[in-house]
């Protein structure tokens, strides 16, 4: 299965619901006007692409389709493909330029954290390069555990402490051990922090001190795990996420399971962050790279 397909079929609930509001909205209206337009965004809400981001949408539709003077219903549906896909932050892909280039992943509980380290050690491996785990949530055991068979599965390092040892001591090893072994890149897991514990956020700030301190030149990605199920309660997640700590980017996991796959575009225009991958589905080969422009036309094919 190709790339375009693999998007396309995870987002089959997404299309279903969307698609069948649009060609509906489209196929009412013979031209380009209020109702119409009033209708189409109101079809973008129930994609979750946001009410306000909807608003803007459609305003920007409205002035183009009297400037490009639209009016069938294909002109009107690419317009608005390239007007969303302008709305979302270009993805360029992780920054690995140094050895070892360091990954902070983070993200509420339950929103597929672990397993998606898990993907993105084996796409990493695959590729040929030297992979090490921080085992950093030490406040649930089953995702050090958890870890270590994504290890053993894709050949890459871990290091582990004790249930209950400090996180950023994990980090410090990590690190020390990522630069004794020659890897090229550290992935650390970190525990499912909920966004409203400060403490939580400060202990998260600490490993990046620990990070910044050992490998004051490495390049790091900080990303953020959303359930894309939880729609616009992953917008707020973000929100919280990128004030304690700067994000470069998001994993998007659970697309397949949601007919709201339009939270993708909500969340990297109001955060200005990248969508880096997307997950649709429960393989390895199912962790996609993000290419904004694929998925708006996936979005509506």
């Amino acid at each position: 299965m190709s790339f375009f397909d693999k998007i396309k079929e995870g987002l089959r609930k997404t299309k279903e619901s969307a698609q069948n509001n649009l060609n509906a909205v489209l196929a009412t209206f013979r031209t380009v006007d209020e109702d119409m337009l009033m209708e189409l965004e109101d079809s973008l809400i129930l994609a979750d692409i946001g009410a306000e981001l909807s608003m803007e949408t459609v305003d920007e539709l409205r002035d183009r389709a009297k400037l490009k003077n639209l009016q069938d219903q294909e002109s009107i549906r690419q317009e608005l493909c390239a007007i969303l896909t302008e709305k979302m932050k270009p993805n360029n892909g992780l920054d690995l330029s140094t050895k070892p280039s360091v990954i902070l992943v983070v993200g509420v509980n339950g929103v597929g954290k672990t397993t998606s380290i898990g993907k993105l050690g084996q796409k990493l491996t695959d590729e040929g390069k030297k992979v090490l785990f921080a085992a950093a949530d030490t406040f649930r055991a089953a995702a050090a555990d958890q870890l270590t068979i994504w290890a053993d599965r894709c050949g890459a390092d871990i290091v582990r402490h004790a249930e209950g040892a400090d996180p950023s001591a994990v980090i410090f090893d990590a690190v020390s051990a990522a630069k004794a072994r020659g890897c090229d890149v550290v992935i650390c897991d970190t525990a499912g922090r909920l966004h409203n514990k400060k403490n939580l956020m400060n202990e998260l700030a600490k490993m990046n001190r620990v990070i910044d301190r050992e490998l004051p030149d490495a390049a790091k990605e900080t990303l953020l795990v959303i359930d894309a199920t939880t729609g616009q309660n992953g917008v707020n997640q973000a929100e919280s996420f990128n004030e304690a700590c700067t994000l470069t980017g998001i994993i998007l996991t659970k697309l397949d399971g949601t007919a709201k796959g339009g939270i993708v575009i909500n969340i990297s225009n109001k955060l200005g962050v990248p969508v880096k991958f997307i997950g649709v589905g429960e393989t390895a080969a199912d962790l996609l790279e993000f290419e904004p422009d694929a998925f708006v036309q996936a979005f509506f094919e």
